[in-house]
C-alpha cells in the first residue's frame, strides 16, 4: 500500500513517497549510500535487505508498489520484491533496466508495479507483472500520482485522486511544501484512504522524498506517519554533469 507523487520542475524534478504496512511489521533501516560498481545510490532497507525505493547519482528513481488488483500468486515460495529495486538501484537507461527485469526469474515474485523516472530522457516508466507477463507502460513527464491499497484499491484511488486534482489547483501546487502537506493530508477524513493512511491495523509507516536537481540527489526520510513531527535522515549523492 503506498502513494506515489511525482512533481516535474524546469531541470529535475520532487517525488514523495508514502509507505503504508501493518501495525506489527518490522521497521525498516534508514536510507545509506550504497556503492556498486561504478554507481552510487540511496535507499531505506527492510531488515532483511529488500527495499522500495530508491535513487542513484545519475537522479533515477525507482519506485515499487504491489499490485492488489492482481490476485495471482507464486506457486512455489515467493521471493522479495523489495530485491529488484536494490538489483536496479545503480540503473540509469530504460534499456538496461528493460533486460534486467525481463532475464530475472519472475516467476517467484508476487505482482508488482514498478516505477522508473529518468531525468536525462525525461522518461517515466512503469513495468508490470501479473504472474503471467511483464509489460511496460510510458508515462508523460508531468506532475501524477500512483496508488495501491491491499483494503479497497479502487476507493483510495478515487479518493486520493479527487484530493489529488484538488491539491493542483492551489496556489503552491508544485512546491515541496504542497508535496509535503499532500502526504501528511487527512482529507477528507482520517481513515484508509486519506494520503497520510490510518487503520486500527495498519498505517502510513513512513514517507520519503527525492529531490533530483542538475547538481545533485537528494533523499529524505522520515519513519512513522508523517503528520507526525518524527525525526529527518537526509543523504545527498553528487550528479555528474551531462
Amino acid at each position: 500500500m503506498c502513494t506515489v507523487t511525482f512533481v516535474a520542475r524546469r531541470r529535475g524534478y520532487y517525488l514523495g513517497m508514502n509507505r503504508d504496512e501493518q501495525r506489527t511489521r518490522p521497521i525498516a533501516l534508514a536510507p545509506q549510500v550504497r556503492r556498486g560498481k561504478g554507481s552510487m545510490a540511496l535507499f531505506p532497507a527492510e531488515p532483511g535487505g529488500g527495499t522500495w525505493i530508491s535513487v542513484n547519482h545519475r537522479g533515477v528513481v525507482f519506485a515499487l508498489i504491489n499490485w492488489y488488483a492482481v490476485r495471482a500468486r507464486p506457486i512455489r515460495g515467493a521471493s522479495s520484491r523489495g530485491s529488484l529495486v536494490v538489483g536496479l538501484s545503480g540503473m540509469g537507461l530504460v534499456e538496461e533496466v528493460e533486460e534486467e527485469l525481463r532475464s530475472r526469474p519472475l516467476g517467484r515474485i508476487k505482482p508488482f508495479r514498478l516505477i522508473g523516472f529518468f531525468p536525462k530522457t525525461t522518461e517515466i516508466v512503469e513495468w508490470r507483472w501479473d504472474q503471467q507477463n511483464l509489460t511496460s507502460h510510458r508515462h508523460p513527464w508531468q506532475c501524477q500520482q500512483w496508488i495501491s491499497s491491499g483494503l479497497d484499491e479502487p476507493a483510495a484511488q478515487r479518493v486520493r485522486g479527487q484530493i489529488f486534482l484538488a491539491a493542483q489547483k492551489q496556489k503552491s501546487a508544485g512546491t515541496l511544501d504542497w508535496l509535503r502537506r499532500l502526504h501528511r493530508s487527512h482529507r477528507p477524513v482520517m481513515g484508509p484512504c486519506s494520503h497520510c493512511m490510518h487503520r486500527s491495523d495498519a498505517q502510513t509507516v513512513s514517507y520519503t522524498e527525492v529531490v533530483v536537481s542538475p547538481g545533485q540527489a537528494i533523499m529524505r526520510y522520515q519513519a512513522g506517519s508523517p503528520c507526525q513531527d518524527g525525526a529527518v535522515t537526509e543523504l545527498g549523492l553528487p550528479r555528474p554533469a551531462e
